[in-house]
């Protein structure tokens, strides 16, 4: 797993089309809040979820090999046993980055991503990282512009 903050930097600046599979379109849903705030940020969101026919304005695709354009970034919203196979699909597909969400840790997904070539990341959230790292977190109402452990003085 690649964790450490230049390579979070590095997926996060380089990786600009993101296949998030399990992509719900109910609004309050992580998935859905995830993709809409990477969606404002200016990344390409495309849905894989066989259960809608279209996510935040995109079309959603039943499964990443029916995606017909480059992903750069594969973004996994699915069960544990289900990653494994994700991973297979992201190598598949030519993806860069396999990213498996907060809580989501399959060490043979991460064995398949390597193995294929790509950089891979577990139990972190993109739009968490993207916040963190690339000063985002007033979206979410923190208006700090900065994180800081100083606390600003009162005047």
């Amino acid at each position: 797993m690649q964790d450490d903050i230049p390579t979070l930097r590095r997926i996060l600046a380089r990786d600009r089309t993101i296949a998030v599979v399990g992509l719900s379109a109910e609004w309050h849903r992580p998935s859905h809040f995830a993709a809409k705030y990477l969606q404002e940020h200016g990344y390409r969101i495309v849905p894989v979820n066989p259960r809608y026919p279209e996510i935040l304005g995109e079309k959603s695709y039943p499964r990443l090999e029916d995606i017909p354009f480059p992903v750069d970034m594969v973004d996994v919203f699915r069960k544990a046993e289900e990653i494994p196979a994700v991973a297979r699909s992201a190598v598949a597909i030519g993806a860069k980055t396999l990213w498996q969400q907060l809580g989501l840790m399959s060490e043979e997904a991460d064995r398949i991503a390597t193995e294929g070539g790509l950089d891979s990341v577990w139990d972190r959230c993109v739009k968490i990282e993207h916040a963190r790292l690339f000063g985002g977190l007033n979206w979410a109402g923190v208006n700090t512009q900065v994180i800081s452990a100083h606390r600003p003085k009162q005047g």
